[in-house]
């Protein structure tokens, strides 16, 4: 799995965090590119409740190698007891996109 690319989602409760963390994880290198897309209208069940919230969704272009680094610094740095970080492999893809993302998060290192 060696320099595959993945997307991580993760929520942040507004959008300056979430820029603020997009700003962070492109500038150390951990990730190639962070979209920041506000709206997103979360129901869940949390400690026995349902609860319902704004929340801006971060889409993460980065590498498997890193998901460990990135997963660490999220759970860190968020306010959320419990931060929804999920990574899914991208299959297939533009070729000159995929290695885009390969060299700018590799640039970094």
């Amino acid at each position: 799995m060696k320099n595959k690319v993945i997307m991580v989602f993760a929520t942040c409760p507004d959008t300056a965090l979430a820029r603020q963390f997009g700003q962070h994880l492109v500038g150390t290198g951990m990730a190639a590119c962070v979209n920041v897309v506000p709206g997103a209208s979360s129901i869940y069940r949390w400690q026995g409740e349902i609860q319902e919230d704004q929340e801006v969704m971060m889409i993460i272009k980065t590498v498997h190698e890193r998901l460990a680094e990135i997963t660490a610094w999220i759970q860190q740095n968020h306010p959320y007891d419990l931060p929804e970080v999920v990574a899914v492999p991208v299959e297939d893809g533009l070729n000159g996109y995929l290695q885009w993302v390969k060299d700018a998060v590799a640039a970094q290192d």
